[in-house]
């Protein structure tokens, strides 16, 4: 994925919105805020090792731009519900539809069955996509640092507190890293692969996570199979991690999340 293409992503998920902002206005999406289930913290989640040691956030993608289509005929609730019974602690929906084939009925349906936090993974530019995340019972939502201004990411991580959310703020080189330090993230997600050049190196999650002052919480993200990935960044100080292809694509991922937690389970 290139430059160009992050930006091809950007004017996209613009127009995007401002379709979506004549469909069903912002005023229409905070009334419905009343009716929306209440949140669950997803830092609460991820602030200490689990019980095996571990907190996997399991994803839930049908493609992605670079290697095309994983599951075309995905069940979101049911991958769920594989997801929340193999001990993941919450739950990733890729709800962008043009570049991953999710849509926020994904996160509708995941939310109504989910007993764990549920974070909304889409290319946010617009506090629009913020209420509509809430609206749908998102209870956290990824910003992506190297798709926005600093001054954007404080105003949405200032509206995501608003509406009572948590933000998982991706980073990936240390400069991103300074960026989400100083505009309060708390809850770090750090990308193993380069979104310009999809390049993937385990290394860079431990080696930014302990640059991260300790009232962060890090996630690992992107390269993470198998238990011997985990393992890596477990000795390395890393718990938490988001893991999305190896379960998408594996035949029973309820057992599949038991290898990666340590268990006797397979793919």
């Amino acid at each position: 994925m290139s430059r160009d293409f992050l930006k091809k992503i950007a004017v996209y998920k613009t127009e995007e919105v401002e379709r979506a902002k004549r469909a069903v206005p912002q005023a229409e999406l905070a009334a419905r805020l009343r009716e929306a289930p209440p949140v669950r913290s997803l830092a609460d989640a991820l602030a200490e090792p689990g019980p095996r040691g571990a907190n996997i956030i399991a994803e839930i993608k049908r493609a992605s731009p670079s290697k095309g289509v994983f599951r075309a005929d995905l069940n979101a609730a049911a991958q769920a519900e594989a997801y929340a019974e193999g001990g993941a602690r919450a739950i990733s929906v890729l709800t962008d539809e043009t570049f991953f084939r999710g849509t926020l009925a994904d996160l509708i349906a995941v939310r109504s069955v989910s007993p764990i936090p549920v974070l909304r993974k889409e290319f946010i530019l617009d506090p629009y996509q913020l209420f509509e995340a809430r609206a749908a019972g998102a209870d956290a939502i990824l910003l992506i640092v190297r798709l926005l201004t600093p001054e954007s990411l404080g105003d949405l991580l200032s509206v995501c507190r608003q509406l009572g959310m948590e933000a998982l703020v991706e980073i990936h080189g240390e400069a991103e890293l300074t960026v989400a330090t100083r505009c309060g993230a708390r809850l770090i997600g750090i990308n193993n692969r380069d979104l310009a050049s999809f390049a993937t190196d385990l290394d860079i999650a431990p080696r930014l996570g302990r640059r991260l002052p300790a009232d962060r919480i890090p996630v690992a993200a992107s390269g993470i199979r198998d238990r011997a990935d985990i393992v890596y960044n477990l000795d390395q100080g890393l718990f938490n991690f988001l893991v999305g292809e190896s379960l998408v694509k594996s035949e029973n991922p309820r057992l599949h999340l038991d290898h990666l937690l340590g268990g006797e389970g397979t793919r």
